[in-house]
């Protein structure tokens, strides 16, 4: 049975290690778009086009659905940020379940 438990642990953890570096995506995918709007970074440049692109890619499936419920903010999109909040949650689920807390 501690053999079950602790490849079940591991398993979580590892789910908690990769909800913390989609929370680096989506927060690399906000500067990224605040760098564009700006004028900061150019689009044409082909470094900038991949990144922006794969974050795009990354993100937008997930929040997608988000947006749908969100009011129009006018200009300000707070999906990443409600999407940041569930990640967040899940992770201390995660925790308090593995912990049994």
């Amino acid at each position: 049975m501690a053999v079950v438990n602790s490849l079940l642990a591991a398993t979580f953890e590892i789910l908690n290690i990769l909800l913390g570096l989609y929370i680096w995506v989506l927060v690399f995918s906000a500067v990224l778009s605040w760098l564009v709007a700006f004028g900061v970074v150019n689009t044409n440049n082909q470094f900038v086009r991949t990144m922006g692109d794969m974050l795009y890619r990354l993100t937008e499936p997930v929040l997608r659905p988000i947006r749908r419920f969100l009011p129009v903010m006018g200009g300000l999109d707070l999906s990443p940020l409600v999407l940041i909040f569930i990640i967040m949650f899940l992770q201390s689920f995660l925790r308090h379940l593995v912990l049994g807390a």
